[in-house]
This record gives C-alpha cells, sequence and structure tokens, in this order.
C-alpha cells in the first residue's frame, strides 16, 4: 500500500494500468488497495474515467537520505516510520537500543500523538511534521535549562527561513502566527538530571495541513501559510542542523546567552496577560524570561517569577 501512495504522491494522474504494471498486481487489486488507502491512512483519491487515479493532495513522504541531506548532523540516526503511536515514545524506547545519539525519529503519522498537558496532538498522514530527538545528557542541570525555549527559537528561526515571516513563540512552548498555533513543543526526561539521563525533545509542526475539524483551537500550518507545499525532509533535516548548533552553543555558554534573541521573538512580550495554575488566575503584564527560562510578570507593580509544566499563559483579553 505504501508502495502505491508513493506512485501517486505527485499529485498527477496515474491509469489504473500503468499503477497494476508498477506493482506487478491486477487492475482490480490496484483498486482494492487505493480502498484500503483512503480507509486507513485517510488520503483522499480523486478517481477520473479515462485519466486514473490522482491524490487531492500532493504529498511530501519521508525519506531518510533526503533528511540527511538537508542538513542532519553527521553521526546523528535517523529512523522514518510509517506509524507510531507517538515519535516521543518511540524515541524513549530507543533508549535501551544501541543506536548512536543524538538520534532523530519521524513518522507520517502518530495514532496517540501527545502535547502538553496531557492534550492529543492531532497527526494526519503525511501532512505535518512529528519529529523527536532523542539526548544523552552530562553534566547535570545546568544543561537542562531553558532547554524548550531554546528549541522553540530553533524552530522559529527555521520556519521564517521556509517563508513563515510572521512566526514567534508564545512562553514557554508554543509558535504561533498571530493567535494561531503553527507548533508546538514537548520535552520528556528519563534519569537522574542531577547526573546522567536522557531528554526527548518533540516538536510538532502543522506543515501542509489545510483542514482538521477535530483541532479544538485556532491554527495554521506552513502551507496556509506560504501557499505552496513544503518537502517535510528538508525542514527535518535543517531543525536537526538548528538544533545542533543551539545544544552547542547551549552547553557552552548557558540558556542566558540567549535570552535577549528570546525576548525579541516572543510574540507576547509587554502584553497584559492571565498565567493559569489549576485554578489559580494570576493577572500581569509580560517582562520577559530570566536567565533560566522563568517567565517575568509584573504583578500589581513587582516583578515576579513563574516556571512549572502546568502553567498555561493567555492573553487578558483571550476568554
Amino acid at each position: 500500500m505504501l508502495t502505491l501512495l508513493k506512485l501517486l504522491a505527485d499529485g498527477e494522474f496515474h491509469s489504473g494500468e500503468v499503477l497494476g504494471e508498477e506493482l506487478g498486481i491486477s487492475r482490480s487489486a490496484v483498486w482494492k488497495q487505493l480502498q484500503q488507502m483512503v480507509a486507513e491512512l485517510g488520503v483522499e483519491v480523486h478517481k477520473v474515467r479515462g485519466r486514473g487515479y490522482r491524490l487531492a493532495n500532493a504529498l511530501s513522504l519521508h525519506d531518510v537520505a533526503v533528511i540527511q541531506a538537508a542538513g542532519t548532523p553527521p553521526g546523528w540516526s535517523v529512523v522514518a516510520l510509517e506509524s507510531v503511536d507517538s515519535t516521543n515514545a518511540e524515541a524513549a524506547r530507543l533508549i535501551a537500543s544501541d543506536i548512536a545519539l543524538p538520534a532523530l525519529v519521524v513518522a507520517e503519522r502518530q495514532t496517540a500523538g501527545r502535547g502538553r498537558r496531557g492534550r492529543q496532538w492531532i497527526s494526519p498522514f503525511a501532512e505535518n511534521l512529528y519529529f523527536s530527538v532523542l539526548l544523552r545528557i552530562e553534566g547535570g542541570m545546568r544543561q537542562l535549562e531553558g532547554l524548550s525555549l531554546l528549541v522553540g527559537l530553533a524552530v522559529v528561526e527555521v520556519l521564517r527561513e521556509t517563508g513563515v515571516a510572521a512566526a514567534g513563540l508564545k512562553w514557554p512552548n508554543d509558535i504561533l502566527v498571530g493567535r494561531r498555533k503553527l507548533a508546538g513543543i514537548l520535552l520528556e526526561l528519563m534519569g537522574d538530571p542531577a547526573d546522567v539521563c536522557h531528554v526527548v525533545i518533540g516538536v510538532g509542526i502543522n506543515v501542509n495541513m489545510q483542514q482538521a475539524a477535530e483541532v479544538d483551537q485556532a491554527w495554521t500550518s506552513v502551507r496556509l501559510e506560504t501557499g505552496r507545499l513544503s518537502d517535510r525532509n528538508v525542514l527535518a533535516g535543517r531543525l536537526a542542523e538548528r538544533l545542533q548548533m543551539h545544544l552547542a552553543r547551549h552547553q557552552r555558554d548557558g540558556f542566558s546567552a540567549f535570552q535577549d534573541e528570546w525576548e525579541r521573538n516572543h510574540l507576547w512580550q509587554g502584553r497584559e496577560v492571565s498565567l493559569l495554575s489549576g485554578v489559580e488566575r494570576i493577572e500581569g503584564v509580560v517582562l520577559g524570561i530570566d536567565a533560566l527560562g522563568a517567565l517575568r510578570l509584573e504583578v500589581n507593580g513587582v516583578e515576579k517569577s513563574f516556571s512549572g509544566g502546568e502553567l498555561s499563559l493567555r492573553l487578558r483579553d483571550d476568554s
């Protein structure tokens, strides 16, 4: 079935006869595979008498060689999967293997993709980038300071180079265009953070998605912003390259080296916001972040810092 999908990925018409010859099967078997593909992968196929079959939208399928050639640093392992529960979970399972690290995992789809605070991450087949990197961290807590914010900065930089000029950061782990979400980040830690541990950096980017009724918040995609199909392999390779550069600088200089740059890219800098922590609601004005990546707010004329995985930031006028 995946071979058939690759033949149709260009979005052009292909006759059943030619597809059958390529696959070594009958035209009726081609039709059965197409029906299975539509049912299992959720792709839309158009059938026109005399012309054959084509996908409603061209697809950019993952290719390890292209990901590596697009900028993936030497020595990184790259794993590309057709389907997985989540790329973060798969990356975590690699800890028990002898794979060379860092290890990058991408997938055409996730059946149980996860965002922050246990939320579902919608993961349609071959449309978006589901990207996780497994790192071994040595040197204690300093190597983890502001790490998720650092990743967000790398994502924004690559997205802007891709043509999404308005992409920006929202503390702590979102990338937005205006108020529409374009990407999110989920970091997961395993082991002893005071000694040697592993970190999975998970990044989800809406790349070529054009509709998704099941998403319950305002969103956008690279394709909606640029008007063109993006190669997810090139995006993955460039992001891996930028992450490597920022991680090396972070290891050498700490997160404070990125503090000013992160604040320049924060869309809500100076805005009135509400910070939610469980049932508690804190009103304030965003001053920026500190050298560890904590949010600095002016609350009733006093500067306070906040950090933690269960915090949620909203604009004051956002219901």
